[in-house]
């Protein structure tokens, strides 16, 4: 299975909107508001999503590719569930990565939560916009365990992850595999996501899956949608 029941082709066309107000403190990103399956696009930008909903202007933009997706249990696509802060969470179906810019840039550091029973992935920070210029911070997102969910969804429980860093950054690229990925509660300014409303399990959760049980896991590969 997929994160989603029916997994659906979406073209990708790249953009990026300018941002105007700095980060004095962690600011945290939960994407409650936002539709199933929509681009976020500007919605955190002061500007609107795919289908014109608007949140917090915080001057995060994403690139197209970014989409919201809601808990199954909650109406929406998603297999998954213990999502931090119910029911909206953020992936990506097209493309290597997503991207989010944050022109007045954040310092200190970088965290969020994910869920990732299938494939690992990667989140780089950069000190330019688009993904590009010096990489400040680095992190390798291991695969994770599967409880079954809250009653249901195979991408669950979701584990913090974050990394602390020197100077200034203005953009993310998080990376892996389309559809295999989800990402709730993006921190900026703290290594320690924030704003989590429901339990979350200890690091020792996450799993490096050997070669061997990989290859049977994956001949029954689970998807977010």
């Amino acid at each position: 299975m997929n994160i989603i029941a029916n997994a659906k082709k979406y073209t990708l066309i790249l953009f990026l909107a300018g941002m105007s107000n700095a980060y004095a403190a962690p600011m945290v990103l939960d994407f409650e508001g936002l539709d199933d399956l929509e681009s976020i696009g500007d919605f955190y930008n002061g500007g609107t999503s795919q289908n014109g909903n608007s949140g917090t202007n915080f001057g995060v933009a994403f690139s197209q590719n970014t989409l919201a997706i809601i808990d199954s249990d909650a109406s929406g696509s998603g297999n998954f569930g213990g999502e931090p802060s119910p029911d909206t969470i953020m992936f990506f179906l097209t493309g290597a990565d997503a991207i989010m810019n944050v022109a007045a840039g954040f310092d200190t550091g970088f965290s969020f939560f994910y869920s990732a029973i299938n494939n690992a992935g990667s989140v780089n920070v950069f000190d330019e916009l688009n993904g590009t210029g010096n990489i400040l911070a680095s992190l390798n997102i291991p695969i994770t365990s599967s409880d079954g969910g809250d009653p249901n969804g195979q991408f669950s429980p979701f584990f913090d992850i974050g990394v602390a860093f020197s100077g200034t950054a203005m953009s993310v690229s998080f990376a892996g595999v389309q559809n295999q990925i989800g990402f709730d509660n993006i921190t900026f300014g703290s290594d320690t996501p924030g704003g989590a409303t429901t339990a979350i399990p200890e690091p020792s959760g996450l799993l490096l899956f050997g070669l061997g049980l990989a290859g049977i896991y994956f001949s029954r590969k689970k998807k977010l949608v």
